[in-house]
């Protein structure tokens, strides 16, 4: 068994997991962080502290738990986009430090708070940054 990071963890910036993993097996993609299969030590660590609760042993997983229970094995043995070979097992998100890049099941999900790469809302009715710095007074 092996704990899983779902779509909660979509757009969330909180690393806490990563602080406290003892071996080092949370790495960190564009958008989400994904726990390795292999080097994960099922200790529990990580959903202890997780703000989101978006970390879920894999037993306990519901539907979209087991699409990102896949999408980790995507993360770690497919290659991702812009990289010529899948990254497997490094041993240690620290030695390999940030990927930069998600799977097509992340980069295709809805920003939940805003896109990163833009900073925009994904509020419709929201105004673009550039309206609301334009709608703001200048100082008299």
């Amino acid at each position: 068994m092996v704990y899983v990071i779902t779509a909660a963890c979509i757009d969330v910036t909180d690393r806490s997991c990563v602080d406290e993993c003892p071996v080092d097996c949370v790495y960190e993609g564009r958008r989400k962080l994904y726990i390795h299969p292999e080097e994960c030590i099922d200790c529990g660590a990580c959903a202890r502290v997780c703000p989101v609760d978006a970390i879920v042993w894999e037993r306990d997983l519901d539907g979209d738990g087991h699409a990102h229970l896949g999408d980790a094995h995507a993360f770690f043995y497919r290659p991702l986009s812009g990289r010529p070979k899948p990254i497997g097992a490094p041993g240690g998100a620290g030695m390999l430090g940030p990927v930069g890049v998600d799977t097509d099941l992340v980069t295709a999900a809805r920003p939940a708070v805003g896109d990163p790469a833009t900073n925009r809302s994904t509020d419709p009715a929201a105004p673009a940054p550039e309206a609301q710095a334009q709608a703001v007074p200048p100082l008299a």
